[in-house]
């Protein structure tokens, strides 16, 4: 498990300075309504990925007899999807352009259609790195898919001073991806489909989709009633200020899911070693969670100032509330990779269902009320709620390893 997390770690710690480069060019090269723009275009793209999930990636994950026989179904599955995704899209494209007053949106969405159109081509098999512990070859693989995102994004952003170019970086990624899954992974699907292991998939997957989609409601709530009460501009510094103040939390949290939960997986049937790994992970989480942030409260004021420059700073009392937010949300997500090895997604998705009230009762009269800063205070309200649900289901799970 150590060399999974040390992989891990480094392949995260890798993405997030691209990322954080990323953000503090684009923030220098466009402006913050055309930032708000491209977030709600992939507002609209993660929920419509998360509507049709299938779950099959964490059902390859699940599965302990190889899982070779499903890669043709699982594969089919995928492009299906990414076409519904792309339709769903096109016919809705008008509507979201129209609903959030954005006329800029409406050409980004057609463009961005292409992307899951792409992304359903990829081959099933790239799970095997995870699922097998070759986390080395999962941090060339996304390393270098990131990268290249990140490269086109920047470098067609500052051509057409347009939030055209994140869209492109999206589609050059989900292409590379397609391409590097034939080249280099074996076996390669076929197209042959067999309902008996779609239903097999569909069944276990639905969990995940539910728990996607109440996490998408969880996340995005607050952009959505911030972009349609406020606008593009308020959109886009909500929008980095929320990055900025959740992203180093989600990065360790996701670390160690990676890592543990393929390890928690192979040591499901329980007992004493799972039972340690699983309380010395959650410990090391919650300790880092907590110490990054305060760290990010402290200091909103001069990450604010070196990442994005003096036109910004409306964004440091958002960033100082969405601090805690983090926080919340790193301690009650710690433990999924234990309930997802057990097989109790249904826990993951009652965490999220009580942040997900907690945000939508409040989200709407605290923006009215108070902006962008209401916004912060309602998506931390639901994460600090979800918290001691997170904390009764663990010990429930705990009592049966």
């Amino acid at each position: 498990m150590k060399n999974g997390l040390s992989w891990t770690a480094a392949l995260r710690g890798v993405l997030r300075l691209i990322t954080i480069l990323r953000m503090a060019i684009l923030a220098r090269i466009l402006t913050k309504a055309s930032l708000g723009v491209f977030g709600i275009v992939t507002m609209v793209l993660g929920l419509l990925e998360i509507a049709t999930e299938t779950g099959i990636n964490v059902f390859l994950m699940q599965e302990k007899d190889k899982i070779d026989k499903y890669l043709d179904t699982a594969w089919i599955l995928s492009i299906v999807r990414g076409l519904i995704i792309a339709v769903l899209i096109i016919v809705m494209a008008p509507r979201i352009s129209t609903f959030f007053n954005s006329p800029d949106s409406l050409n980004l969405l057609y463009l961005l259609s292409l992307a899951p159109v792409i992304r359903g081509f990829i081959n099933p098999a790239i799970i095997k790195f995870l699922k097998e512990l070759q986390f080395g070859r999962e941090f060339v693989l996304r390393g270098s898919i990131f990268a290249l995102e990140a490269g086109v994004s920047i470098l067609v952003s500052w051509y057409t001073r347009s939030p055209v170019g994140l869209v492109w970086g999206l589609i050059a990624s989900a292409l590379f991806e397609v391409i590097l899954s034939w080249v280099f992974i074996s076996p390669k699907p076929k197209a042959n489909f067999n309902l008996m292991f779609s239903k097999e998939i569909f069944s276990r997957g639905k969990w995940v989709a539910g728990f996607g989609l109440l996490d998408y409601l969880f996340t995005q709530s607050d952009n959505i009633v911030v972009g349609k009460l406020l606008g593009e501009a308020p959109l886009g510094v909500y929008q980095y200020a929320y990055k900025v103040s959740t992203t180093p939390v989600s990065e360790i949290v996701d670390v160690f899911y990676r890592a543990t939960f393929p390890v928690f997986s192979q040591m499901s049937n329980g007992g004493k070693n799972l039972k340690n790994a699983v309380i010395k992970t959650v410990i090391t989480v919650n300790m880092m969670t907590i110490f990054l942030g305060l760290t990010i409260w402290l200091f909103a004021r001069p990450i604010i100032l070196i990442l994005f420059g003096t036109a910004w700073l409306e964004a440091v009392p958002v960033l100082r509330i969405l601090a805690f937010l983090g926080m919340a949300r790193g301690m009650a997500y710690s433990f999924n990779a234990v309930f997802m090895a057990q097989k109790q997604q249904k826990y993951v998705t009652l965490i999220i269902l009580t942040g997900t009230l907690g945000l939508l009762i409040t989200i709407i009269p605290a923006v009215k009320m108070w902006g962008i800063m209401g916004a912060a205070m309602a998506a931390t309200f639901g994460a600090v709620l979800s918290l001691p649900v997170a904390i009764y289901l663990a010990n429930k799970s705990f009592k049966s390893l």
